[in-house]
């Protein structure tokens, strides 16, 4: 069974900076492209930033420049130090990851870490 925990969530000021992680365990062959999403009170849930196997990245144009996404694929973990964080960052961030097991392929998601920007 494979499993996502995210940690490294809080309360931040404006201005501020926060690393979150995300450590994927299991039975697990390989893990392709991870991510991190994240969703607003009352909004749908967001791509924040991607980022393949062979380090392609890719970002939201809200967090170019402030966010970077890194992934250690020894340890199978995502990575994402966000910098200059703003209120409007605030939001629960989800971490995906898009894993292949000895029987299948699919789609896994953490739990959730609430990040809160303080103005």
């Amino acid at each position: 069974q494979v499993q996502l925990v995210e940690s490294g969530g809080g309360l931040v000021q404006a201005g501020g900076s926060l690393t979150l992680s995300c450590a994927a365990s299991g039975t697990i062959s390989s893990i392709n492209a991870m991510a991190w999403y994240r969703q607003a009170p009352g909004k749908q849930r967001d791509l924040v930033a991607t980022i393949e196997r062979g380090a392609h990245t890719n970002y939201a144009d809200s967090v170019k420049g402030r966010f970077t996404i890194s992934r250690d694929n020894a340890k199978n973990t995502v990575y994402l130090q966000m910098n200059s964080l703003k209120p409007e960052d605030t939001a629960v961030y989800f971490c995906y990851a898009d894993i292949r097991t000895w029987t299948m392929r699919a789609d896994y998601w953490g739990q959730g870490t609430q990040v809160t920007v303080s103005s």
